[in-house]
């Protein structure tokens, strides 16, 4: 999430450069904006990528609030000289009035010599704070500063389950149903993990600190100060010992607070979580624009076709000894759903209940293969990358619904969807080799995303082709050990011809060439589902 510290700036700072073509979203806001603080020395920058790099942003000692157009639209979305306009672009109006409510309320400032962590705590506090004093002085605005909580958010602000984590969903989010923005309903799934984390007491704790924030001054620093340190306290940080914010374990998947916090995001939006997450995803780790498309080959073809084959028959079993219920004879009579039939039947329905159970042969139910595969686009594995370009879409063609589902995601310094699980595509995307191998935690992460591979209920497998060559060795082992804590078992390719590091917890095979490696994604697939 944008950081409050991100969209309040105190000090002075290069203002953004007007747009001709949002200067009348500009003039119309400066003049409107008075009506939203008391006061008449403000101006409004309206602009694509203003706002400091967040979506809009506050320099209350300068005078002056920027908003990012990127959340109007088109200059010519609607009208800003008329009242009604806000309710075309409430988003961006919302985010307007919650920068009215820092440049009305937000004047104090912080003490210097203040740990860094102390400060992000009081800024978080602040947040709740002056939308519940803004709120006080105009409640018609609240309508408008609930639609601002989601552009601050972002389902990966609570990487783990720790209690910091949960302090700032607590802080962001329940603070705001006591400052009367959002609802106890809103929140409900929120409240369940944070106290899942935190525990009842110390949450309640917190709550004390949150409502007393709400009563503070607008320029008691001194009050503002103290309540942070308390925070700091609750959540057993010593400041003095640890003066900046703790950081994520890369080391650990995201837990109970993401999933809340998405199911939030995607009820907010409209959407199911699963594709809020599907659209999220695509956006965050879409192709880069260097990458390009182009038709299959038939050698393509023929290969999906073959592993298609293969996949269904390792899922095809010897009949076994099983039985059916059935509504007519031969059988045996099950008295209830005889009973339950000729109910339906007196009733005017059709029955649906079946009175007969006769003994078959049947194929033991198989389960859906859920697999992963990770491709190092790094420098080093320059040679890979056309094959398994290849691999990715023929994997994706040769699964079918019941058979495999399939994902394929290239890591070099940042994690790119390359194939979307149950998506086909018509194209296969070319991978560019190029740059480092950090992305390789977030493309772990984006798989269990994607294909919930710690579900211990499910036949999972993850494949990675790499030479092992990481910057967080000891996070990206910890990922893969808790895999294979759950039961799911990691194959890791690496090329014969390069130095790499060997990972523990994983079946680490050395190939020759891209052909070899993608013959062993399949055969370890095929052998998977004929165990299973």
């Amino acid at each position: 999430m944008p950081h409050p510290s991100h969209h309040l700036q105190p000090g002075p700072a290069t203002p953004t450069a007007g747009d001709p073509d949002w200067q009348v979203w500009s003039d119309a806001w400066t003049r409107h904006v008075p009506t939203l603080t008391g006061r008449t020395d403000l101006t409004v920058t309206v602009a694509p990528g203003a706002g400091g790099g967040a979506p809009a942003c506050c320099y209350p000692d300068a005078g002056r609030i920027e908003v990012d157009a990127t959340y109007i639209g088109t200059p010519d979305i609607t009208n800003p000289a008329r009242a009604g306009h806000k309710r075309i672009v409430p988003t961006a109006y919302g985010l307007l009035v919650h920068e009215a409510a820092h440049a009305a309320h937000s004047r104090w400032r912080t003490p210097p010599g203040t740990p860094p962590i102390v400060a992000a705590v009081a800024e978080l506090l602040e947040e709740s704070r002056i939308e519940h004093r803004q709120r006080t002085r105009r409640r018609a605005d609240r309508r408008w500063l609930r639609h601002t909580v989601t552009t601050l958010l972002d389902p990966g602000d609570a990487p783990v389950d720790d209690p910091w984590h949960a302090g700032q969903l607590a802080a962001l989010l329940l603070a705001r149903v006591d400052a009367r923005i959002l609802t106890a309903k809103d929140t409900r799934g929120i409240r369940a993990a944070v106290t899942t984390v935190l525990g009842r007491q110390r949450l309640r704790q917190l709550r004390e600190v949150w409502r007393q924030a709400h009563t503070v001054d607008d320029s008691d620093a001194e009050q503002m100060i103290e309540l942070a340190w308390r925070w700091c306290h609750l959540l057993d940080i010593n400041p003095h010992q640890q003066p900046t914010a703790p950081t994520p374990d890369l080391g650990m998947f995201p837990g109970q607070l993401a999933a809340a916090l998405t199911d939030y995001l995607a009820h907010t939006a409209g959407m199911t979580p699963a594709d809020y997450t599907a659209h999220h995803l695509a956006a965050r780790h879409g192709a880069p624009a260097t990458w390009t498309r182009r038709d299959p080959t038939d050698p393509e073809r023929a290969a999906a076709r073959t592993l298609a084959a293969r996949l269904r028959r390792a899922r095809t079993h010897p009949a076994e000894p099983d039985t059916r219920p059935s509504p007519v004879p031969p059988g045996r009579l099950r008295t209830r759903h005889a009973i339950t039939a000729r109910a339906q039947a007196d009733a005017g329905a059709i029955p649906t209940a079946a009175p007969w159970q006769r003994r078959t042969t049947l194929p033991p139910p198989k389960p859906t293969l859920h697999l992963a595969v990770l491709v190092d686009t790094s420098g080093s594995m320059r040679p890979y990358a056309t094959a398994m370009s290849s691999a990715g879409w023929i994997l994706a063609h040769a699964a079918r619904h019941r058979d495999a589902i399939t994902t394929t995601i290239a890591f070099s310094g940042t994690a790119t969807l390359l194939v979307p699980p149950r998506h086909r595509p018509a194209q296969v995307l070319e991978m560019t080799a190029a740059g480092g191998t950090a992305g390789f935690i977030d493309a772990v992460k984006l798989a269990d995303t994607l294909l919930n591979l710690r579900h211990r209920g499910a036949l999972r497998m993850m494949a990675v082709v790499s030479d092992g060559q990481l910057p967080n060795t000891d996070a990206a082992q910890r990922l893969i050990t808790t895999l294979h804590h759950t039961g799911c078992p990691v194959l890791w390719l690496r090329p014969a011809n390069l130095a790499g590091h060997t990972f523990t917890h994983t079946t680490t095979l050395l190939v020759d060439n891209p052909v070899q490696a993608i013959d062993a994604i399949a055969d370890a697939a095929i052998t998977a589902l004929q165990r299973a």
